[in-house]
């Protein structure tokens, strides 16, 4: 049976080390504890804040957890890397130029000293996919523990809706899912639902997981998706997907089959359930609250027409909690013009551009199309929700398409077979003893 996200196997039948048909080359992959290492990463980004847990969690408690498992990460990494063998990448380079605008503006303390506390973070972050490269070989390795773990905490939401559905769906937040176990928003769910099935329908096009395993994961994740409401992930997930099997049509007929049918069905939907769909997607809002995207554009415009110093312009105030006047920025350009500057808006664009462009001149493959679905959705939810200047879930997704990206690593040439050596024959050991 081939290989399924959840568990990781081999596409194409059961052949292991050492009994590979040909003279192809033993490449080593990753060690299990790498994948720990991944999920140590995402939950620390997951955050602290959000919706009424069944069980109160005091902040305090949640911050100890997210930050503990960033410093198990970095440990466990260099554990697995003593000997600092890291990957030349671009991405990663530039990641760690967006700490000097940090820090220069984080050290004049005028967000707090959490500012500094939060640059500590982000160099760790960064520190720990450094030490992670060594194995972005261009294969679904990251791919496959990226789905892994966030359907784990996709499973946490779920059971919470189970245990609690009042405090899974409150009215607080409209009635749209929450998590209940763990502080979860709906834009965090929808974001979590939408990127796993994006990659789970791109492995199953590519052959690399049957159709049974990806449905376990693609249906509840689709439900939790649509119980969140999050428009910006669902636009997300369809455009990401669009592009990204759209660099497959002409090397792929799984492909080119998906893509007639999802067209056909999406023209059925419109037509059979478009109202249903427009009241989705308007949450009941009016027109002049949808207008100004639930309030964000007022922010918007309070942030950019505030007074600012060329030294916060050029490098902002500080790494702060995403928030402009007690209220969330919800833009992730705003909010690295706010806190990182000018300076930190062309690292983060270079980011964008640099891992686009390396997309695009890839030939079609699997892992490129995974890349370009990651890409652009980090590209489209970025106007809408902000992360990609601090650690956050959308740098995650960026650097799982970085490694898919990664020129696979060279394979050392399998060693001869040992030849036995020949026995002396016994008027020779005579010779020899005489």
């Amino acid at each position: 049976m081939a290989g399924n996200p959840m568990h990781g196997g081999l596409p194409g039948g059961a052949d292991t080390p050492g009994t590979r048909s040909g003279t192809e080359p033993h490449r080593v992959g990753p060690p299990r504890a790498v994948g720990i290492v991944w999920g140590l990463l995402i939950l620390n980004t997951l955050g602290s804040a959000g919706a009424q847990t069944i069980v109160p969690l005091p902040r305090s408690l949640i911050q100890l957890v997210t930050m503990g498992s960033l410093v198990g990460a970095f440990a466990l990494a260099l554990a697995l890397n003593l000997r600092l063998r890291i990957r030349a990448s671009a991405f990663l380079f530039l990641l760690t130029l967006l700490l000097v605008p940090s820090v220069i503006s984080s050290a004049h303390l005028e967000s707090g000293f959490g500012a500094l506390f939060r640059c500590t973070r982000l160099a760790l972050f960064i520190g720990t996919l450094w030490l992670l490269s060594r194995w972005w070989d261009g294969g679904p390795t990251f791919v496959r523990h990226h789905i892994r773990m966030y359907f784990a905490v996709l499973g946490s939401v779920a059971a919470g809706l189970v245990v609690s559905p009042g405090a899974a769906m409150p009215g607080l937040y409209g009635g749209r899912l929450v998590g209940a176990l763990w502080p979860l928003t709906p834009p965090q769910i929808g974001q979590y639902a939408a990127v796993i099935i994006g990659l789970t329908v791109l492995l199953v096009l590519g052959h690399r997981t049957d159709r049974t395993s990806a449905a376990v994961v693609i249906v509840p994740s689709l439900i939790l998706l649509a119980l969140t409401h999050t428009r910006t992930a669902t636009l997300g997930l369809f455009i990401g997907l669009t592009l990204a099997i759209g660099s497959l049509v002409l090397t792929s007929a799984a492909a080119r089959r998906f893509f007639t049918w999802a067209v056909l069905g999406a023209a059925v939907a419109a037509v059979a359930l478009g109202s249903l769909l427009q009241t989705w997607f308007l949450r009941g809002q009016s027109q002049e609250n949808f207008s100004s995207l639930t309030g964000r554009a007022k922010v918007w415009d309070a942030l950019l027409a505030a007074p600012r110093t060329a030294l916060e312009q050029w490098f902002g105030v500080g790494l702060g909690d995403k928030s402009f006047g007690g209220l969330p920025i919800d833009n992730s350009w705003l909010a690295v013009y706010n806190e990182q500057g000018l300076t930190g808006i062309g690292l983060v664009a270079a980011v964008i551009i640099v891992l686009a462009g390396v997309a695009l001149l890839r030939p079609p493959s699997l892992s490129r199309a995974c890349a370009i679905f990651l890409v652009s959705y980090c590209a489209i939810a970025s106007y809408t929700e902000a992360g990609l200047g601090d650690a956050s879930p959308y740098l995650l997704h960026l650097a799982v398409a970085a490694s898919l990206l990664a020129a696979p690593a060279a394979a050392a040439p399998p060693s001869p077979p040992e030849v036995p050596a020949r026995r002396m024959p016994r008027w020779a050991r005579r010779s020899e003893v005489t």
